[in-house]
């Protein structure tokens, strides 16, 4: 009988160049899971605090938006969405369009107008948004500003860049158009500086005869839900891969043991014959021998 295999014959396939292979796959998989893991987590907690500090904005009192920014200066990530007031008169004559904007499912503008202050600065005003025209070269209907002075509420955005946007600057825009809400640059055109930033209208008094569509306000979101449970299913899958490599180990010990087994198993004794006499052939005589011999 053969000898019984020990477990080291058993799992000597372990230090197979195929299974080395899989175990440096699972070595790999398990670290970069974790990782990414980590990174949805961290996200989550980045998207958590933005939204809590957003809607915190939102719904904090409004304030003058002097206090927030200033001319030439930068609106920090802190007091983005931050209700302000502005108090002024608008520059009709350097109203601008921003193209490729969004709103209801459809592409038009958004309404950009300066707002002159008592002390001789402007803020840029986001007034709404406006369908595009019937065709690329149309211009769309514009309300116009209201005249006289006026009190502004909204919600304070930082400038717009090529990197905070996503939006590819360019240049030969038609006339009075613009890509981007970039302060710095729409800024050097004027002849009066520019706070910094800019003001999403929610509100105005004296209310405006006629007014571009508000732009929506923004969608806060789940706070980072998603990126939680993306977390949680990487690190799932961190079981799942030991679960699985562990499975196909002791599936494949299995096969091996059962396959030792089979070898080792005794063979089937042969089927016994009757001795045969002198000059007689070996084996059991046939029927047809027996009745030969009652013949005689």
């Amino acid at each position: 009988m053969p000898p019984v295999p020990t477990l080291d014959d058993v799992y000597r396939f372990l230090l197979t160049p195929r299974w080395l292979a899989l175990h440096v796959v699972v070595l790999l998989v398990i670290p970069a899971f974790v990782l990414l893991g980590q990174w949805q987590f961290g996200r989550f907690e980045e998207r958590s605090t933005s939204s809590d500090q957003i809607t915190g904005n939102l719904h904090a009192a409004p304030v003058t938006v002097e206090t927030l920014t200033s001319p030439g200066g930068t609106v920090s990530t802190q007091d983005k969405y931050r209700t302000v007031t502005a108090k002024g008169t608008y520059d009709a004559g350097a109203q601008l369009l921003v193209r490729r904007r969004v709103q209801d499912k459809m592409v038009g503008f958004y309404v950009l107008t300066p707002l002159v202050t008592a002390n001789g600065t402007g803020v840029l005003v986001n007034r709404g948004w406006v369908k595009a025209g019937s065709t690329a070269d149309a211009l769309p209907e514009v309300p116009a500003p209201s005249s006289g002075e006026v009190t502004v509420t909204g919600r304070l955005r930082p400038a717009e860049t090529e990197e905070t946007s996503g939006i590819r600057d360019r240049a030969g825009l038609p006339a009075g158009q613009v890509l981007l809400i970039n302060t710095e640059a729409i800024g050097r055109r004027l002849p009066y500086g520019l706070l910094g930033g800019y003001v999403e209208l929610t509100g105005q008094s004296p209310k405006a005869a006629a007014a571009p569509a508000p732009v929506p306000t923004p969608d806060v979101g789940e706070g980072g839900g998603l990126n939680l449970a993306y977390g949680v299913q990487w690190w799932l899958f961190i079981g799942v891969a030991i679960g699985g490599w562990a499975l196909l180990i002791r599936r494949e010990a299995a096969d091996l043991r059962a396959a030792a087994a089979a070898a080792a198993k005794p063979g089937e004794p042969p089927t016994p014959t009757e001795p045969a006499g002198p000059g007689e052939p070996r084996g059991k005589p046939s029927a047809s021998d027996e009745s030969a011999d009652l013949r005689a």
